[in-house]
């Protein structure tokens, strides 16, 4: 998994154009494993670009064997920014919690394991943090927020419409193996922050806020050397935004 997401768009990327496919139905009480992944790039829901690699299946494997114990968890979903939150049950102590973040994942693949590794768990909320590697493989920030408005709606069709969600913006980074084009990751932000103020149960956590120096850099602090992966001190600020906003909910 390590250090995937600074991987450009040339390993297993494609960019291709919005689709509507039919995943099979997760729900199936025959079904043993979570449903694979498309062999085809027109069988995926959503815009954008498309990445798999075999950690992903790994971890969707065990997400799977995981369903019934976290049942009612406060999900976060997302890639390695969440993934790497290793001490994320011990931070939120006291509260069920279920990391469902992939190293390497674009909101595209997020989008396609949605109902499974998220919904499914009726969830009592979710944390959403997505986009950083479709930033990275030059995705517009367009695609990127037509893929969140999808997950919401599934969300919507899912779940009691009260369930809260907590929508994350991206945070700065600065690597220069993951070069991003600025304008694109302000304009997701700003997207991020458009549809928290305007859809119901839908809280903003603007990361990117918090973690960016006055200079437009990222808070070295918050980082690990590569400028960016969080650091230790990086998780405990998303805590510090975040958990005030659960407590306000009633989910903790």
């Amino acid at each position: 998994m390590r250090f995937a997401l600074h991987i450009a768009a040339a390993l297993a990327t494609v960019l291709i154009t919005p689709i509507n496919a039919a995943v099979a139905n997760p729900s199936e009480p025959t079904q043993s494993g979570p449903t694979p992944y498309p062999s085809s790039v027109e069988d995926w829901p959503g815009k954008g670009v498309v990445r798999v690699f075999g950690w992903m299946k790994d971890n969707r494997n065990f997400f799977w064997t995981e369903r019934a114990k976290k049942q009612g968890a406060v999900v976060f979903a997302g890639d390695s920014l969440t993934g790497n939150w290793k001490t994320l049950g011990k931070d939120f102590s006291g509260t069920l919690v279920a990391n469902r973040g992939i190293g390497g994942d674009v909101s595209r693949g997020l989008l396609f394991r949605f109902q499974e590794d998220v919904l499914d768990l009726n969830p009592k909320a979710i944390v959403i943090l997505i986009g950083i590697n479709d930033l990275t493989a030059r995705q517009p920030a367009s695609a990127t927020l037509e893929n969140i408005r999808a997950m919401l709606a599934q969300k919507n069709a899912r779940l009691p419409p009260q369930t809260p969600v907590f929508l994350c913006t991206v945070p700065p980074s600065a690597n220069p193996k993951a070069p991003v084009d600025e304008q694109q990751r302000q304009l997701l932000n700003q997207g991020v922050r458009q549809i928290a103020k305007e859809t119901r149960n839908v809280t903003l956590v603007d990361l990117y806020a918090a973690m960016v120096t006055e200079q437009g850099t990222p808070e070295p602090s918050y980082f690990g050397k590569d400028l960016l992966h969080l650091s230790a001190a990086g998780q405990d600020r998303w805590k510090e935004l975040l958990e005030p906003q659960l407590r306000r909910a009633g989910v903790m």
